[in-house]
């Protein structure tokens, strides 16, 4: 019988035979100084605290000095005193593999569901260049999302990276969900960055469920947990789906949310001394961001494609926000869900007019598009007279295009709940009967 055993070996060869060490020289409510390790710590590599008559505790160093390191610790601070050795880990990246699929896993790549889990074989660098712009292929051909609205309206193309901007409750994690199960790709990665603890399972088993699992990767960090690993959760979610990317699969990212990924930046950054501006976010910021999310997106020729939805938690739907803006700026198409939808019970609760899908025209036909261009003049006619149709100060007859309006509004906002209508042609159909 034959036994694989590269996965064993290949954590085997991660093991350094040296150790680095050095101590701590002080401890403060959210870092902790250590000396001894100047000359061979770098910025992200991860250390190990021995605390007296305690568990030893993960960190990682946030900046460097000549004498000194600061770092951050994964746990408490509490308990750590002066003096406590410190052993340098280097960060060798990370392992993803074929058994990963159906599995959730932390931040670090250790499964969340306590069964043992194989890695990969060859690491992957946790943060990685994306690749480059002048041999990345075009985007490719619209993908099947299985909802009308997408499939019509805004669609998704294969390599397209777009936003969703919500505030909470308005349905974001189902619609996500609902896209994890939809859309056409061959591996699914989500990565859910400070989540409540009792939503996780509610998102595996509810929301995703087994038909969902069947494909994905779930790569997940609390509420609770420190900063650090919610930043590092969103890098591993990348790294995972990159890994995927180059053995030439067509991979859907969804990462929830960048919101969550920026604020645990702002922490780690102004812990490392970085002055905070953009209404108290770094300078830093905006470049995490855009990093980010330049890895996903069309591969190099021989390689797959990463099709990637972010979302983005918006506030009293202030799309001027510092995080809103900076990731509306470097994505593909960004969808609004407005609460005053929600509230009338239409979900997927998406503000048409506020969205965009930068795959279009390219990805549809010149009879879509002048379908898609009726819908959006039905919907701005009747926006526009909406207070004096529901006021009762509208008369039929006084303007065709508001005749119209009524007429054919409501159907279109039916069309919008619509799910499993099939391939997008049969969206297609099923939007121009309603209008």
């Amino acid at each position: 019988m034959f036994i694989d055993l590269s996965p064993l070996t290949g954590r085997i060869r991660q093991i350094s035979a040296i150790h680095r060490c050095g101590r701590v020289i002080g401890v403060d409510s959210g870092s902790l100084l250590v000396e001894g390790l100047s000359r061979q710590a770098r910025v992200g590599d991860q250390i190990s605290i021995s605390v007296a008559n305690a568990p030893a505790r993960g960190g990682e160093i946030v900046s460097l000095a000549a004498g000194s390191v600061r770092a951050m610790a994964y746990e408490t601070v509490e308990g750590i005193a002066i003096g406590d050795p410190v052993t340098l880990k280097f960060n060798d990246g990370v392992t993803p593999g074929p058994a990963w699929i159906g599995r959730i896993v932390d931040a670090f790549g250790q499964p969340l569901d306590g069964k043992p889990l194989f890695q990969g074989v060859k690491p992957t660098p946790l943060r990685r260049a994306p690749p480059p712009a002048a041999q990345r292929k075009h985007m490719g051909a619209r993908v099947n999302t299985s909802l009308s609205l997408f499939n019509t309206m805004l669609p998704l193309a294969r390599g397209q990276r777009i936003g969703i901007f919500a505030g909470s409750g308005v349905g974001k994690t189902t619609l996500l969900a609902n896209l994890a199960k939809g859309i056409d790709a061959d591996v699914v990665v989500i990565g859910l960055i400070g989540e409540r603890g009792r939503e996780l399972r509610d998102f595996v088993e509810d929301a995703l469920g087994a038909q969902g699992m069947a494909r994905a990767v779930v790569i997940a960090a609390t509420s609770d947990q420190s900063p650090l690993i919610k930043r590092r959760s969103a890098w591993m979610a990348m790294a995972t789906a990159e890994a995927f990317r180059d053995q030439g699969k067509h991979v859907l990212l969804l990462l929830d949310s960048v919101t969550r990924f920026a604020e645990a930046h702002r922490e780690i950054a102004l812990t490392a001394g970085e002055a905070p501006s953009l209404r108290a976010y770094p300078p830093s910021t905006a470049n995490l961001i855009a990093q980010l999310a330049e890895r996903a997106g069309p591969g190099v020729n021989g390689a797959g494609d990463i099709t990637a939805i972010f979302s983005v938690l918006v506030a009293g739907s202030d799309m001027e926000e510092p995080v809103a803006d900076i990731t509306r700026g470097v994505l593909d198409g960004h969808i609004v869900l407005e609460r005053s939808i929600a509230e009338r019970g239409r979900f997927p609760a998406a503000d048409v007019r506020r969205s965009v899908s930068r795959c279009l025209p390219g990805v549809a036909s010149s009879a879509e598009n002048a379908l898609i261009a009726r819908a959006r003049r039905i919907l701005a006619a009747y926006e526009k007279a909406a207070p004096m149709i529901q006021t009762g100060l509208y008369v039929r007859g006084s303007d065709p295009q508001v005749d119209e309006a009524i007429t054919f509004w409501p159907k279109l906002d039916n069309f919008f709940t619509h799910d499993g209508q099939g391939s997008t042609g049969e969206s297609f159909a099923a939007l121009a009967a309603h209008i």
